[in-house]
This record gives structure tokens, C-alpha cells and sequence, in this order.
């Protein structure tokens, strides 16, 4: 039976299995990925080549696995089987008629021997005489073989009708080569079945001239009259004449893969065995026609068989058909760009080729983006995914709820201000309640939430999706820019997915905690910039040589002098200083440092120390050079310098960011 690739999706309702993962689950699948290469859509395409394990700690396979499967099946099928057989098989069995008919010829003269009739056994010999000589003379090749049979005087009724029935056999194989085996039309055919199938081919023969020519073909038409060949049920001309190309492409791939001597001998059976030469033209006039509608369908599509099992017609239709889907499943796979495209798969032939696990894995993958589109994180934009507002800022948290973790629960954790209420004062709006928030309930607000989730009545059954708690405005203000190293460097040694996570972090940090602090983001490498946090997620690092930390501190002193209060800067780096501007605005770059690329740094560093800045220093490969370097820095700045590493960085900087706030409290409440 023939298989659309097309599958119908319904709308999740809940009583679906195996949709465990939600879009934050999705997401945070991918955080690590995403920060590092900077795009959505290919780290979607990574996650679905790799698989995941879903919030059961069920194993989704991932796209490579299964096409590694699809692979071994080819190769396996291709290097057990002879295409060859189906002409033994076929060829044993006519010997096996003709030794029939002879032994009946032997037989009949036999009997007349012993009859004792002298004129009956010279009649009998020459008769068995006559029809031996038939015999010996049959054609060498096979349809020759079949043609001299079809006219042999045959001796056995038996031999007769074991030739008769090899002959309805040998017909309806053929025949599938064409129609690939066409529902029950096919077997048992009568001359009425193959007339109606003649007219079945001639109108999609004139639909495909009626749709060249610009007509509108009449498909409702042609499936009241011809439903019952197409079990698929398809509900255009477009879906119809796809799934005729794709069987008879799958025919075309089995001539294709025989050798020229098996190529003529099949046609020449055909020819023999189908004698209706107007359905043979309507054959191939079809197959001609779709081959230009469907010019991608791989009409060359050919297998290099090498084992030595033998097939016969009906093994090789069904191999051919079962090669054919594999071959169909593994360009879908590798052409899937994103999630969606995988609802072209057919599940139920996925299921049959690599297992329900696959099916179910394939199922999922297909309603990746649905779900992180609905649920607002992403949004598609001409055919790209990308990230919203909310699902930046839920990336951020992913990051920072990541270093949290690692902390023990005497360091900073979420709880980094326990006395929250001592020099705060209401800010006069109010947030839902997350884990951590100091509990300043709004009464009022949370029992509204409470009536209009339950209705009104009383007892009010409060739910912690209901508390709704008052912001605060912190009196210290503080103001920090974070200069982060976006040289070659930092991926080469492992450093730039950690930077990046810190950053993520500490933004999502200020911004949901500490919303009047201000946070600037720099990068750096033998340019600087500044970085917007809308498009901090595509933040990658720069394939060219130098850091200039020169040009960043220089804008990061001018983002600060918009803004009030404590003033800081954070530098990430692995790092020296290689690179700066010169007076012409043109970057001067040299390795190992120059001695005027660390003056001009050091002249910036004293700048921000007469602003106020506070410079303090990550330091993530504490070589000599740069020791030196941040050193001097700290002694001009009085800034503080930390020398860690990838895996602990975080853990500094947070510590860092948030042991400062404290002070700043403490402060403001001693003064």
C-alpha cells in the first residue's frame, strides 16, 4: 500500500501522553547552547540532532540516532539481498511446469504401452513425441520461455493450471511495479478491473494536461469514481499526485537497480504478460508526466544490491517499497531545519521503521517551537524563531538560578538581604510572589487575586499563586557597568560561555531585584562596544585579534556618567591589554603588550578613578602579563582584582555584587 508523508496534528488537551516538558523546560535545555553560538534557531537544530531527556527522565532520541538507524537498515537489507532472485524464482518455476508436463507426457505413453493397443502407442509416441520436442525447443530467456508455454499443447491439466496461476501471479507483480499494489483492485483482476483502472490512469492523465494548461481539474469528481485505489484518502490534486509519484517512482527505483540484462528481460515479460498496450501507453504517459511535476521526486533513485539471499517479485516490490521509505524518512530528518517540519512525518511508518520510542521522540520534537511560542518566550518572524522580552529575561534567570545553585546556603543565595524592610522604602506597585521575595504582602491585592481565581463566597481559600507582594525602593542606588572579554581567547580556553552565563545573570539579578540600580554591558576585543540586553542572548565572540580595553573602559565611563550613586565597573578577561585607540580614531593592535597600549589603558584607568568608578577585576588566566597589569590597575584604581576560574566565576561575581549591596545597606543605615 502506498504512504502519504503527511501527517495530521491535533491540539494538545491534556489527556495526551509523553508532553511532560514545558517551554521553560525547553528553554533551559538549551540555555547553555544558545549563549555560547548566539542563535535560537541553531541550537534548536542541535537539541533536536542530539535529544533530551523529557521531565520523566524519559530518553527522547535525537535525530542523528535514528537516522544512524535508518542507515544501518539500508545497509544491512542492500548487503543480504540479490536482486537477481526475482528471475531464479521465476525461471525455477517454469522449469518446475515444463518437468510436470513432461512426466505427464511420459505417463500418457506409458499407459499406452501397457494397453497392448499397437495403434494407441503409435499415435501416443507421436504425440509425446511431438510435445517433447515442444518442450526442448522452449526459448532460453524468459519471456520468450513464457510466450512458447502460452502456446505449448500442454499434456497435465495440472502443469496447466500451475502455469495458469504463475501467469495471474507474474500479472498482478507487474502490475505493481506500476500501481504499488494498489489496493484491492489489483488482486484477482478482471478484464472489467483493468478497464477501470485504464480510465483511472487516462484521467490523471488529463487532470495533469488540464493543471499544465492553467484549468481547474475536477478531483472531487475523480475520487467518487477512483477513491477505492488511493487508501490514503487524499483531500487535493496536489496530495493525489504526489502519492501517485511516489509509487511510481519507487517501480522506476527497482528497473533502475537492475542490471541492463534484468531491465530487458522485464520488459519483455511485460510486454508478454500485459497485452493491453493502451494501458501500458496511459503507463507511461503518466509516468512521464509526473516525472515533470515532480522533477525532485529522485526519479534516478537506484540500490546496489551485494548479498545472496534471493528474492522473488513480490519480495523485491516490497523491499524496493520499504527502501523507498527509508529513503523518504532520512530526507525529512536531514532536511529538518526546525521543529514544525518534523509534523511532515509520517508517525505510523516512523513507528514501523525505528520503534514507537522513535515515533513518540519524533512526535515531541514536532511541537517544540508550538509550545515556546505559545507560551510567549519566542515569537516567529519570517519564518525565524526569536526570542522575546520574556523569554530573555527567563534565559537570565535560567543562568542565574544555575550559579545560585552552586552557592551553599550560608553564602548569598536568594535570600542576600534578610532585613529587607530597614532602609526601604514602598515603591507603591506591586509583583506577584516569587521563592526568595521578602514577604511584604499586599492584603488587598492577594485577596482580589483569590476571589478572581475561586469566585466570591466566603471562606477566601488563599493559594500562593495568589500573594501579590509590595516593591521596594532600595535608598542606596548603585550603578555598574559590565565590561566582558569578547576576544578569540576567551572560547579557545572555555572561558566565554561562563562570562556569558555571568553576565546573563547578574542582569537578570539587577533587573528583577534591584530594578533602580543601573546595569551597562560592554564588549571587548579589538573593538568595543556597547551591548543592548534585548540582543545580549546573540552576544558572541569576535574572530579577530586584540583586546582593547582601553576603548571599553572609555565607553563604560560615559554610560556612568548619566547615572547616580555607587559607581562600579566589572571587568571579565583572560586577558592583557593588546589593543587601543589611537588619536586618529584607528585601533593600534601589537602582541606581546606595547608599552603605549598599557599607558593609554592606565590613562583611562585614572579617569574613572577621578569619577568615582570603582574598577573591579576578573581575572580568568592569571599569567604573569596580566597579573602585572591588573595589579598596577588596583593600585591606581583601588579597586579589588579576584583570580579564579571558568567553573567559579560566577559564584565570585555574584558574591562579589551582592556582599557590596550589603555594605552599602549597612552603611546607609549607620549614617
Amino acid at each position: 500500500m502506498g504512504r502519504s508523508n503527511r501527517v495530521r496534528y491535533s491540539r494538545w488537551d491534556g489527556t495526551q501522553v509523553g508532553f511532560e516538558m514545558d517551554a521553560t523546560d525547553i528553554l533551559s535545555e538549551i540555555t547553555d547552547d544558545l549563549l555560547y553560538h548566539g542563535d535560537l534557531n541553531a541550537a534548536l537544530r542541535r537539541l533536536m540532532q542530539d535529544g533530551f531527556d523529557g521531565a520523566d527522565g524519559e530518553r527522547l532520541q535525537g535525530l542523528r540516532e535514528m537516522l544512524d538507524e535508518l542507515r544501518r537498515q539500508r545497509r544491512e537489507t542492500l548487503e543480504s539481498h540479490d536482486l537477481g532472485g526475482v528471475y531464479d524464482d521465476i525461471a525455477r518455476e517454469l522449469r518446475e511446469v515444463v518437468e510436470m508436463d513432461r512426466d505427464a507426457i511420459d505417463e500418457l505413453a506409458r499407459e499406452a504401452r501397457d494397453s497392448g493397443d499397437a495403434r494407441r502407442q503409435e499415435l501416443t509416441d507421436a504425440v509425446a513425441a511431438e510435445r517433447h520436442a515442444s518442450l526442448d525447443l522452449l526459448s532460453p530467456d524468459l519471456a520468450g520461455m513464457v510466450r512458447d508455454l502460452q502456446n505449448h499443447d500442454f499434456t497435465s491439466s495440472e502443469a496447466r493450471e500451475k502455469f495458469d496461476e504463475l501467469m495471474d501471479r507474474l500479472r498482478e507483480q507487474l502490475m505493481q511495479q506500476y500501481v504499488d499494489q494498489m489496493s484491492g483492485a489489483v488482486e484477482n483482476m478482471t478484464p472489467e478491473d483493468m478497464a477501470r483502472m485504464k480510465d483511472m490512469f487516462a484521467e490523471l492523465n488529463h487532470m495533469l494536461e488540464q493543471r499544465q494548461r492553467g484549468e481547474e481539474p475536477d478531483f472531487d469528481g475523480f475520487m467518487e469514481r477512483f477513491g477505492d485505489f488511493f487508501p490514503e484518502n487524499p483531500q487535493n490534486l496536489d496530495e493525489l499526485l504526489e502519492i501517485m509519484a511516489q509509487r511510481m517512482a519507487a517501480a522506476q527505483a527497482m528497473l533502475n537497480s537492475m542490471t541492463p540484462e534484468q531491465r530487458a528481460q522485464l520488459q519483455a515479460l511485460s510486454d508478454q504478460l500485459l497485452e493491453d498496450m493502451d494501458l501500458r501507453w496511459q503507463l507511461d504517459q503518466l509516468g512521464q508526466n509526473l516525472a515533470q511535476a515532480f522533477p525532485d521526486m529522485n526519479w534516478n533513485r537506484r540500490y546496489d544490491f551485494s548479498g545472496d539471499q534471493p528474492m522473488n517479485m513480490a519480495d523485491a516490490n516490497q523491499l524496493l517499497q520499504q527502501l523507498g521509505d527509508i529513503d523518504q524518512l532520512e530526507n525529512l530528518l536531514k532536511g529538518a531545519t526546525n521543529p514544525g517540519a518534523l509534523a511532515e512525518v509520517d508517525l505510523d511508518r516512523a513507528r514501523q521503521l525505528l520503534g514507537d520510542e522513535a515515533a513518540r521522540s519524533l512526535e515531541q520534537m514536532a511541537e517544540l517551537a508550538r509550545r515556546l511560542e505559545e507560551s510567549g518566550l519566542v515569537e516567529n518572524k519570517e519564518g525565524r524563531l526569536e526570542l522575546t522580552p520574556r523569554g530573555i529575561r527567563q534565559l537570565g534567570q535560567n543562568a542565574l538560578d544555575e550559579l545560585f545553585t552552586k552557592l551553599d546556603m550560608d553564602k548569598a543565595g536568594q535570600h542576600e538581604m534578610p532585613r529587607i524592610g530597614t532602609g526601604h522604602e514602598r515603591d507603591h506597585s506591586t509583583k506577584q510572589y516569587e521563592f526568595g521575595d521578602p514577604f511584604n504582602l499586599d492584603i488587598g491585592r492577594t485577596v482580589r487575586n483569590a476571589i478572581q481565581r475561586a469566585g466570591s463566597g466566603t471562606p477566601v481559600r488563599l493559594t500562593p499563586e495568589d500573594f501579590e507582594i509590595e516593591r521596594t525602593e532600595h535608598l542606596v542606588r548603585s550603578s555598574t557597568v559590565l565590561m566582558i572579554d569578547l576576544s578569540l581567547s576567551m572560547p579557545m580556553r572555555g572561558n566565554f560561555l561562563p562570562a556569558k552565563k555571568v553576565t546573563m545573570a547578574l542582569h537578570a539579578l539587577i533587573t528583577s531585584r534591584f530594578p533602580r540600580d543601573y546595569l551597562g554591558l560592554v564588549g571587548f576585543a579589538r573593538r568595543a562596544e556597547e551591548l543592548k540586553p534585548e540582543l545580549l542572548p546573540e552576544v558572541s565572540w569576535d574572530f579577530d585579534y586584540g583586546t582593547n580595553m582601553h576603548e571599553a573602559f572609555m565607553i563604560a565611563r560615559r554610560l556612568l556618567a548619566r547615572q547616580t550613586g555607587t559607581k562600579q565597573i566589572i571587568m571579565i578577561t583572560d586577558g592583557e591589554p593588546t589593543a587601543h585607540v589611537m588619536g586618529n580614531g584607528q585601533v593600534f593592535f601589537d602582541y606581546p603588550t606595547r608599552p603605549e597600549t598599557r599607558d593609554a589603558t592606565l590613562r583611562q584607568v585614572m579617569l574613572c578613578t577621578k569619577d568615582g568608578i570603582t574598577i573591579n577585576t576578573f581575572m580568568l588566566d592569571p599569567n604573569p602579563y596580566l597579573t602585572d597589569f591588573v595589579e598596577a590597575m588596583s593600585r591606581l584604581n583601588g579597586g579589588r582584582a579576584f583570580f579564579t576560574t571558568p567553573e567559579d566565576l560566577g559564584d565570585y561575581v555574584l558574591v562579589d555584587f551582592l556582599q557590596n549591596k550589603r555594605e552599602m545597606l549597612r552603611g546607609r543605615r549607620a549614617g
